[in-house]
C-alpha cells in the first residue's frame, strides 16, 4: 500500500524532474533524493526533502522509486550492478524509469525486477517543461496493470493523460511514436515562423490564428511563440531531443520501417548542435531556417 507516509525516492532533478518531484512534494509526499549534482535539488531539499548520498542509500529507503536522467546509459548505471537500485531495493519496491530510453532497455529492467519480486513500471512522459510545472504531462506506460494501479495515484499528481499501453517497453514504444511526430512538426513551426516574417506579417498575429485551426499543435502553441521572442531556454535541451530521435530511428530501422521525415529533423538538429546549441531549448531549430 503506497500511502503519504510512504518514502518516494527521486533520482534525477533537471529541467523537468525538479518540477515532477515538487509536485509529489506538494501533495505530501515524503521525497528522498539523489541527483548528481547536488544544487539542482537544493529548492526541493529546503522544501524538505531529503538527501541521499548514493543510489543504493535510496533505494534501501525508499518503498517507490522514480527515476528521470538523460540517457539509456544513465538508466543502465542507476538500475545494474552492485550499487544500482535493483540490487538494494527492497522485495515489494516500486520502480518507474521516466526517463525516454530503449524499449528494449525497459524489458530488461522489467525482466530483472521480477526476478526480484520489485515492481517496474516505463512510463516516458511528454509536454516538456511547462507540462512538469502544471502537473499535465502525458504519461505513456508500459508494465502490468496490477503495479500501474498502485501507483497511478503518483502518476496523476505528475501527469493528465495516463495510459497503460501494454506490457513492459510499450510506454517506451509510445513516447518514440511521440518524438517521430514532433520532430517533422519542428520543421513545419520553424518553416512557417520565417516564412510570415519573410512575407511581412507579424508572426504573433499569424500564430492567433493558425494555432486554432488545422496546424494546431503543441509546439505550435508553445514554443512558437518563443521562437518568435528570440527566447531558446531550454524546456526540453537539443542533445536529448537527438538522444530520442536516434534511439527513434533505430528502433524504426529494426522494425524495418522507412522514416524520412524523421531522419531529416535527426539531421537539421545534429547540425545545430554542431553550431554550440547542445544546451539550448528545440526551438532554437529556427535558427537554422532564419
Amino acid at each position: 500500500m503506497i500511502t503519504k507516509d510512504s518514502t518516494i525516492g527521486f533520482v534525477g532533478t533537471g529541467v523537468m524532474g525538479k518540477s515532477m518531484a515538487a509536485n509529489l512534494q506538494k501533495a505530501g509526499y515524503n521525497l528522498t533524493i539523489y541527483t548528481r549534482t547536488k544544487d539542482k535539488a537544493q529548492g526541493l531539499l529546503n522544501n524538505g526533502a531529503v538527501w541521499k548520498s548514493s543510489i543504493a542509500e535510496l533505494a534501501k529507503s525508499s518503498q517507490v522509486i522514480i527515476t528521470m536522467v538523460g540517457y539509456p546509459n544513465d538508466v543502465e548505471e542507476i538500475y545494474f550492478g552492485k550499487d544500482g537500485i535493483l540490487e538494494n531495493a527492497e522485495k515489494g519496491t516500486y520502480v518507474i524509469d521516466m526517463t525516454t530510453s530503449k524499449p528494449s532497455l525497459a524489458e530488461e529492467i522489467y525482466k530483472q525486477a521480477t526476478a526480484k519480486e520489485i515492481k517496474a513500471l516505463d512510463a516516458p512522459v511528454s509536454g516538456g517543461d511547462v507540462g512538469a510545472k502544471n502537473g499535465t504531462l502525458a504519461i505513456m506506460a508500459g508494465g502490468d496493470q496490477a503495479a500501474f494501479d498502485k501507483v497511478f495515484p503518483l502518476l496523476e499528481i505528475m501527469g493528465g493523460q495516463i495510459i497503460l499501453q501494454g506490457d513492459a517497453g510499450a510506454g517506451q514504444h509510445t513516447k518514440l511514436c511521440n518524438q517521430i511526430t514532433i520532430a517533422s512538426n519542428m520543421i513545419g513551426v520553424c518553416e512557417a515562423i520565417v516564412y510570415a516574417k519573410k512575407a511581412g506579417l507579424n508572426p504573433v498575429s499569424v500564430l492567433d490564428s493558425i494555432t486554432t485551426g488545422a496546424a494546431g499543435s503543441w509546439s505550435l502553441s508553445n514554443l512558437a511563440p518563443r521562437m518568435v521572442k528570440g527566447d531558446y531556454a531550454p524546456g526540453f535541451f537539443v542533445k536529448h531531443f537527438i538522444k530520442d530521435m536516434t534511439i527513434a530511428l533505430e528502433s524504426a530501422q529494426d522494425l524495418g520501417l522507412s522514416t524520412p521525415g524523421l531522419s531529416l529533423s535527426l539531421s537539421l538538429y545534429k547540425e545545430l548542435a554542431e553550431k554550440g546549441e547542445n544546451d539550448s531549448g528545440t526551438q532554437a531549430l529556427v535558427k537554422l531556417f532564419q
